[in-house]
C-alpha cells in the first residue's frame, strides 16, 4: 500500500501557528526566533508544524541563534524532519544575519580603541571552536585596509607564520597592525605563547618601520587588549 506523504503549508497550521499572518499584523519584532525560522522554511513535515520542527531545532542549539549558524548543513540535518532544503534555507538565512552584523561593525573609521577592534572581528573569530589568528593591517591614519586570516589550530593553538604577515603588510602599504585570536575555551587571560608571539611580531615588524598597534584576545565572555593592559 502506497503511503501519502504531505507537508504543511503556513495556510493549513492552526491560526495560533501563523506566524505570516502575525508579522502582518504585529511586526516581525513580535515573532520568536522560532516563528521567523518557521517562515524562512516555510512548511513543517507531517504531524510536526513548522514552528515545533523549529522549536525542536533551538533546543539543541540551547536556544543559542550564535550555535545555531555555527551549525553546519550536515549538522543542522541530524534533526529528524531537517532535510537538506530546509537546513540550507536556515544557514543561508543565518549567514545573511552574521553579514549585517559585519557590515555595520566594519565602518572604515580609524582605528581608535580595543572595543573597536573587538566589535569588527567578534562575529567572526569570538564564537569558532577552534583558534585562528587574525591580522588587520592598517595605513598611516589607521584605517583599516583589510583583514586577513593568518592561520588556523585546534582547539588550543595555532602555528603562526610572521614573516607571512609582514610579507602583506609590505604588499598593502600597512604601516601599522593589530593582531587578534581567539580562545575557544572562553578564557581571556593571554598565555606565554601570546606574549611570546606578540614580541616577535614587534621585533620583526620595527625592521620594516611598522607598528604593532595591540594584540587582541577573544572569545564569546568578551576580550582582552594588551595595550589596554600595558602588555605590548
Amino acid at each position: 500500500m502506497t503511503q501519502n506523504t504531505y507537508t504543511l503549508t503556513i495556510k493549513q497550521w492552526a491560526d495560533e501557528d501563523r506566524p505570516r499572518e502575525k508579522m502582518i499584523a504585529q511586526g516581525a519584532q513580535q515573532l520568536t526566533n522560532a516563528e521567523l525560522l518557521a517562515l524562512i522554511i516555510g512548511s513543517g513535515i507531517p504531524g510536526t508544524p513548522a514552528v515545533q520542527l523549529m522549536q525542536r531545532l533551538l533546543i539543541e542549539s540551547n536556544q543559542k541563534l550564535k550555535k545555531l549558524q555555527q551549525m553546519s548543513v550536515e549538522e543542522l540535518m541530524l534533526v529528524k524532519g531537517i532535510g537538506v532544503a530546509k537546513a540550507v534555507k536556515i544557514k543561508a538565512a543565518l549567514t545573511l544575519a552574521l553579514r549585517m552584523d559585519r557590515e555595520k561593525n566594519n565602518a572604515n573609521d580609524p582605528i581608535q580603541s580595543s572595543k573597536q577592534v573587538y566589535n569588527m572581528l567578534k562575529s567572526e573569530l569570538a564564537f569558532l571552536g577552534h583558534e585562528e589568528f587574525w591580522v588587520v593591517y592598517l595605513n598611516q591614519s589607521n584605517r583599516v585596509l583589510k583583514k586577513h586570516c593568518l592561520s588556523k589550530g585546534g582547539i588550543t593553538q595555532t602555528v603562526v607564520d610572521v614573516r607571512l604577515a609582514l610579507k602583506n603588510a609590505l604588499q598593502s602599504g600597512a604601516t601599522a597592525l593589530i593582531l587578534a585570536h581567539n580562545h575557544p575555551s572562553g578564557g581571556l587571560h593571554p598565555s606565554r605563547s601570546d606574549h611570546e608571539v606578540t614580541k616577535r611580531f614587534k621585533s620583526a615588524a620595527a625592521l620594516f618601520d611598522i607598528r604593532i598597534l595591540d594584540h587582541i584576545i577573544l572569545s564569546e565572555k568578551g576580550y582582552f587588549s594588551f595595550l589596554d593592559h600595558k602588555a605590548l
